[in-house]
């Protein structure tokens, strides 16, 4: 009897991937045991001075801040560049992306120092969008204090020379909204407001923090407040509430409000009828998305990667995976790339199909690999999980040396799960592999990691293992080594 499949085949061949010089860069230096020897050589091996230009930095600091690498090895990298200056111009992309490879992993003194280089070099290349990439992960990492000094060092010592205005304080705004600190963004608001006069975008994003921290009533209320201050509601402001009533399960209330906004001059926008998707499934109603789905074509849009998410995750919330399955081909067949959300939701539904399970999982698994897709930590973590339970470790190191294939480091949750669950069938040479690759790219292994391997590991090896942490923590920041599991 032939077996069930979830999905169109299109090939049973593992697709063979063939490294562009980008890739190749990245693969090469996560893999490079930095710190323990220099970087330096490698890349001048590596990169010919006459190769540096502007779309291979930015192909490689892309292809660091998605592998989840060690901030500092992309650093070294944008460094080594910088330094050919009679060939290579950066441009704000580059700064960018290194800006947030380095904050993201809390190298803010790295982060200051790369601004302050810039500062004199290329000031054009700092922007609005580099100050919120810092100051975002200030917020989050640091306190309410250190988030307001760093913003007036910027303005005092990395933008000289410009006038602070609103759209900076909204940047300041934003840091804490997005973190969902609404009492540091009402102070903040309360202490600068005298300073920076608020325009319609600080309001929209102060009612965004409001939506963000799930408070629905804290929505309306600072909407009334807006409105009675003059500020007319705009495309965001509306879209902002929609999405806010339909996270709290308030569908009804959102479909009544997109009904007010399109008599208001607004129709609703393609985002905006995604957003009623994703409301229609919270509230199972499927039938309801798919009738918001086929609006999308009756008023003129183009259905994108997102709207197809939304559709897919309705179905599955109704426990429709096979209706789910059929709108991924046919994505497939209208050429529209799945990103990692699409993946995860199928991913989810299958397994917990009673149709699906594990081998639903893996042929998915084996049509994800076919395309060469690599997938988020969040994915990557739950089929790691999945496979490790589901006494499928061979496939769980499959995806694993996957991943490392393709450059990038996986969690450190990843890693625990596949450790235990190849010691437990006495695979313990895999075990320390896979924790010194990890280790060799930048990542302490968690505390439940090295304990289970202390109980299987010979001396020497053991031995290893402990001096490349050791090396490890004396570069890493402070904060990320504390927070070793």
């Amino acid at each position: 009897m032939m077996k069930k499949t979830w999905f169109r085949l299109t090939s049973n061949v593992r697709w063979l991937h063939s490294s562009s010089k980008s890739e190749r860069i990245v693969t090469i230096v996560n893999e490079h045991p930095y710190p323990r020897q220099s970087l330096l050589p490698t890349l001048r091996r590596e990169i010919r001075k006459t190769e540096i230009s502007t779309s291979l930095v930015e192909e490689v600091l892309g292809g660091f801040f998605g592998t989840h690498g060690n901030g500092l090895k992309a650093y070294e990298f944008f460094r080594y560049c910088l330094d050919h200056g009679d060939v290579y111009v950066p441009t704000s992309d580059a700064v960018e992306k290194t800006l947030h490879i380095l904050s993201r992993m809390r190298y803010f003194d790295k982060a200051w120092e790369l601004m302050d280089r810039i500062r004199r070099t290329h000031p054009s290349c700092l922007t609005l969008k580099s100050m919120s990439i810092v100051l975002s992960r200030i917020a989050k990492f640091r306190s309410y204090e250190e988030t307001l000094e760093a913003f007036e060092r910027m303005r005092r010592d990395v933008f000289t020379g410009k006038t602070f205005t609103t759209d900076e304080f909204n940047v300041l705004l934003r840091a804490f909204c997005t973190q969902r600190q609404m009492k540091e963004a009402k102070s903040v608001m309360s202490k600068m407001h005298s300073r920076f006069p608020p325009n319609a975008k600080t309001m929209n994003i102060l009612l965004s923090g409001f939506k963000e921290s799930g408070d629905i009533a804290a929505v309306e209320l600072f909407h009334h407040e807006m409105v009675r201050r003059g500020f007319k509601p705009n495309v965001v402001t509306y879209h902002v509430r929609i999405d806010a009533y339909c996270k709290r399960h308030r569908f009804g209330s959102a479909l009544r409000l997109a009904e007010e906004m399109e008599s208001s001059g607004f129709p609703p926008s393609l985002q905006t009828i995604t957003t009623l998707i994703h409301g229609a499934g919270l509230v199972r109603n499927a039938a309801k998305a798919r009738e918001l789905f086929d609006e999308i074509e009756a008023r003129s849009l183009v259905a994108d990667t997102k709207a197809y998410n939304a559709l897919m995750s309705s179905l599955i919330r109704s426990r429709d995976v096979r209706s789910a399955a059929e709108l991924m081909d046919q994505m497939e067949e209208r050429n529209i790339q799945p990103d990692n959300m699409t993946y995860h939701v199928m991913f989810l539904g299958i397994m917990r199909s009673p149709d699906g399970g594990i081998d639903g999982v893996t042929e998915l698994y084996e049509k994800m690999v076919g395309k060469s897709f690599v997938p988020k930590t969040r994915t990557a973590v739950m089929l790691m999980k999945f496979f490790c339970e589901s006494d499928r470790v061979e496939t769980g190191l499959d995806l694993w040396n996957y991943m490392m294939d393709r450059g990038h480091c996986v969690h450190i949750h990843a890693l625990d799960l596949l450790v235990t669950g190849l010691c437990a069938r006495g695979r313990v040479a895999e075990s320390f592999a896979c924790s010194k690759q990890a280790l060799e790219r930048g990542r302490l292994v968690s505390d439940r990691t090295f304990e289970t391997l202390q109980r299987v590991l010979e001396a020497d090896k053991l031995e290893e293992m402990a001096a490349s942490m050791k090396k490890l923590k004396a570069v890493l920041p402070p904060s990320l080594v504390s927070l070793r599991l």
